[in-house]
C-alpha cells in the first residue's frame, strides 16, 4: 500500500511539473504563464520564424484560455501578448517592414488604409530603436481598454496604439489566411505535436 502511495504522489508530481514546464524554442524559454495587467494569460503555442534557413525569431502566443481556432484568438475579448525573441541582429527598419508586409498580406486595401494611423505609430516607435541585438525581446500586448502596448525587453516604448482594432490585425500576421509561416501558425495555434 505505501509503495502505491509513493508511486501516486510521485506520478502527480510529475504531472503537475509538466502542466507547469516552460517550452523551449531554439534555445528560447517560453514560460506557461505570464502576467498582463493584472491578468495571467497562458502560452496557446511557440514556434520559430525562419527565412531561407536562417533563424529570426522565437515567437509564443499567449491567450487568456487556449484555443486552436485563429478565428476565436483574433476575436476573443482579454489580454493577450505576442512574445517575440530575436535570434540575430536585425535593423529596426528592416522588423517593423516586415510586421507591415505581413499586414498588408492579411488585409484588403481598405481595411489596411483603416489602420494607417496604428500602423505608422508602430513603425515610428520601431525606428527609434535603431537596431535590435539577438536576444532582443518584443512583446505586444493586448491591454484590457483595447489599445496595443509594445514594450522592448520589458520597457514600454512609445505610448500605447489606441486603436481597438489594431491589435486583432496584428496577430493576422502569425495566424492570418496568408501567414508569415504556414507550420509557424500551427504552432502558435498548438497544432503541432
Amino acid at each position: 500500500m505505501t509503495h502505491f502511495i509513493r508511486y501516486t504522489l510521485a506520478t502527480l508530481a510529475l504531472c503537475a511539473t509538466a502542466v507547469q514546464a516552460a517550452v523551449e524554442v531554439a534555445g528560447v524559454r517560453f514560460d506557461d504563464r505570464v502576467t498582463v495587467e493584472a491578468q495571467q494569460i497562458e502560452l496557446n503555442g511557440a514556434g520559430l520564424r525562419t527565412r531561407f534557413a536562417f533563424k529570426v525569431y522565437a515567437i509564443g502566443l499567449y491567450l487568456p484560455s487556449r484555443s486552436q481556432s485563429a478565428e476565436a484568438i483574433q476575436t476573443a475579448p482579454g489580454a493577450k501578448r505576442i512574445r517575440i525573441v530575436l535570434l540575430r541582429d536585425v535593423a529596426a527598419d528592416t522588423f517593423a517592414d516586415a510586421l507591415i508586409d505581413g499586414l498588408k498580406k492579411n488585409h484588403s486595401a481598405e481595411q489596411f488604409a483603416a489602420l494607417q494611423k496604428a500602423t505608422d505609430q508602430l513603425r515610428a516607435t520601431l525606428l527609434e530603436l535603431g537596431e535590435a541585438r539577438a536576444g532582443t525581446v518584443v512583446e505586444l500586448d493586448a491591454l484590457a481598454d483595447g489599445s496595443t502596448r509594445l514594450s522592448v525587453n520589458a520597457q514600454p516604448r512609445g505610448t500605447d496604439i489606441a486603436e481597438p482594432a489594431f491589435y486583432p490585425a496584428l496577430l493576422r500576421i502569425w495566424l492570418g489566411e496568408h501567414p508569415v509561416d504556414g507550420d509557424l501558425k500551427r504552432a502558435l495555434l498548438g497544432q503541432t505535436g
